[in-house]
């Protein structure tokens, strides 16, 4: 006769866990950021909802998952196997979702583009409003932002980056070569032109934090005067007067107030590219978009080279 078997309780806990995948969610964010805030702003919530579902992780497994010390969230083992489970759980779901998304072939629903900042302000806003009246029900959505968001996670759909390596795991097609060079306002412009002996005070990045190389030995004395983290900081310093800055030539042409001066020919820059998982390159949505953007940036190709 077989025995009756009864399910021990934390066997019973684990399937209880296993229909709650937000909470194994937030111990796999909490592990990867290390903070109740850090993983709160990860997943779009208040620290006080990713606490609660931390604690209630905790009392369905019966475990431990966290030290709460005064520096944040340090997991103990059983968080760290927890959050390798969640994370291999995220990963499947994410291609599984990406495989369907290959194959959707409507023009409707979302769709999630990323871009620069400064490159949706002065080069894609004509095109978005265009893709946007040919496809009124594809459902836009424009994260504008320099972080190379995660395409293999579905952070979004598409890329509009600009690098020198936009990411071996994913398809992509260079849209333009592009140069930087130096601009100033028009009255430094004058000045360096009536002086190239003059002092040359530079705006620069606070990542090189030395003047650009490459200067033209034309113009001998250089200084950096200032240092900023933000091109957008750079370029309203520059229109103010404070110095002549590098940037990309698309942006110094598109900014009131900015002459090109001749201090620094003009260099190769990170080219613009648009990428995309493979996934998904041949989804409906994805294919209208890129074949919209492919002409336009060919169209506009001039602002960014000499």
């Amino acid at each position: 006769m077989r025995k009756r078997v009864q399910m021990h309780s934390s066997h019973a806990n684990m399937h209880s866990m296993s229909h709650s995948w937000d909470d194994l969610r937030t111990v796999m964010c909490l592990v990867r950021a290390g903070s109740l805030a850090a993983a709160a702003k990860m997943l779009g919530l208040n620290y006080t909802t990713v606490a609660r579902r931390v604690a209630r992780a905790e009392d369905a497994l019966g475990v431990a998952l966290f030290e709460r010390l005064t520096d944040g969230y340090q997991p103990t083992e059983a968080g760290l196997l927890v959050a390798e489970h969640a994370e291999r759980m995220s990963d499947q779901s994410d291609t599984l979702l990406r495989k369907l998304q290959g194959q959707d072939a409507s023009l409707r629903g979302s769709l999630t583009v990323t871009a620069p900042q400064l490159l949706i302000a002065h080069v894609l806003t004509r095109l978005i409003d265009e893709f946007c009246a040919a496809y009124p029900e594809i459902d836009l959505h424009i994260r504008a932002t320099n972080d190379l968001l995660d395409l293999n996670r579905r952070e979004a759909d598409l890329a509009i980056r600009i690098s020198r390596d936009p990411g071996d795991t994913l398809m992509g097609r260079r849209l333009t070569p592009q140069y930087s060079a130096s601009f100033a306002s028009p009255k430094i412009a004058d000045q360096i032109n009536a002086n190239p002996h003059q002092m040359v005070d530079w705006i620069v990045y606070a990542d090189y934090q030395t003047v650009p190389a490459n200067v033209d030995p034309a113009y001998p004395n250089h200084r950096v005067r200032m240092t900023f983290d933000d091109m957008v900081a750079i370029r309203a310093a520059a229109q103010a007067g404070l110095g002549v800055a590098r940037m990309p030539l698309f942006l110094g042409r598109a900014s009131d107030g900015l002459v090109r001066v001749p201090v620094l020919p003009p260099q190769p820059y990170p080219e613009v590219w648009f990428v995309a998982h493979r996934d998904v390159w041949a989804s409906a949505k994805v294919t209208a978009f890129r074949e919209m953007l492919v002409p336009y940036m060919r169209s506009i190709r001039a602002r960014f080279v000499p």
